[in-house]
């Protein structure tokens, strides 16, 4: 199996952990980034092994990317695609930090410690990590395209995610008490983000 065929299985993958995780923290009703302060700290208080068990799975997420993201490089000349591969590294230097704050709010709310100042630095940590994924989208759509490997509708629904996820990293100031307003444009990016991977990683696997 060549490098392209293990980066478009590494895609694939990425998209079915993130669902996965995602999955999990929303049956165990942990609060999400951009949640209202109230009630975060007894919701991870007693979050016990619900936030633990999804975020094993967190590092081959990462790991995922990271050779998908090397894999388009691979066939994508360009400073285009450079930008898109920083995308996808500052993304995933980012989120690791964000769910390690999770962590600290957690062990924060056990002790009976105030979680306000970790909760607000996380939430707003996550939303600006968005532009990360903008840039991923934008440099590997515009190299993509350019390169003719991606077909049009492809393209275009990076530049259309990687616009909403744009927008949405800028209001990332308003995660911090829950009073952001366009958090739901960012998930329209974020399942725009994951529809593309799994374009493309169709197209690493097809080649």
């Amino acid at each position: 199996m060549g490098f392209t065929a293990v980066a478009g299985w590494g895609g694939l993958g990425f998209v079915l952990l993130a669902v996965v995780v995602n999955a999990c923290y929303l049956r165990a009703r942990l609060p999400m980034p951009g949640a209202k302060p109230d009630g975060v700290a007894a919701a991870f208080a007693a979050a016990g092994n619900a936030l633990k068990l999804p975020s094993v799975l967190a590092p081959a997420s990462w790991l995922g990317t990271t050779v998908f993201a090397a894999g388009l490089l691979s066939v994508l000349p360009g400073g285009w695609a450079l930008a898109g591969f920083a995308g996808v590294l500052l993304q995933n230097a980012t989120f690791a930090v964000v769910e390690a704050l999770r962590f600290g709010v957690a062990a924060a709310a056990r002790d009976g410690e105030p979680v306000a100042g970790l909760w607000g630095f996380s939430a707003v940590l996550f939303g600006f990590n968005q532009v990360f994924l903008a840039i991923a989208l934008l440099g590997f759509s515009v190299a993509g395209a350019q390169a003719g490997l991606f077909a049009d509708w492809h393209a275009w629904l990076g530049y259309a995610s990687a616009a909403l996820l744009f927008v949405s990293a800028s209001a990332a100031p308003y995660h911090v008490d829950g009073t952001n307003r366009l958090a739901p444009v960012g998930l329209v990016g974020w399942l725009g983000w994951i529809t593309w991977i799994v374009a493309g990683g169709g197209t690493l696997l097809a080649l």
